[in-house]
């Protein structure tokens, strides 16, 4: 299932401004090789203990060490939303008796 574009199509003769893209008129994203939308990332710069770099670049194998360090920050965050819930719920189970 996709999903409806819900960016402004622009005329060629129409500039596409900085403005545009910063009040959302136009996303810039980055294609893969077949052709999908690639998700969003962002640069930062982060310090990290050397023992982390180390076990994540162990890890990568054939993969970037970046990434399996991305993944585990979202996998944290998916956990965190999963307690979340299951609190709630407990919570809600408990006053019901």
């Amino acid at each position: 299932m996709s999903k409806k574009s819900t960016s402004t199509t622009f005329d060629e003769d129409t500039p596409i401004t900085q403005t545009d893209i910063k009040n959302g008129k136009l996303v810039l994203r980055k294609r893969g090789t077949n052709g999908a939308v690639l998700p969003y990332k962002q640069r930062v710069n982060i310090y990290l203990d050397s023992e982390i770099i180390e076990h994540f670049k162990t890890l990568a194998g054939n993969r970037g060490y970046q990434t399996l360090i991305n993944d585990a920050l979202k996998q944290s965050l998916q956990a965190q939303s999963i307690e979340a819930t299951i609190k709630k719920t407990i919570r809600e189970e408990m006053r019901r008796h």
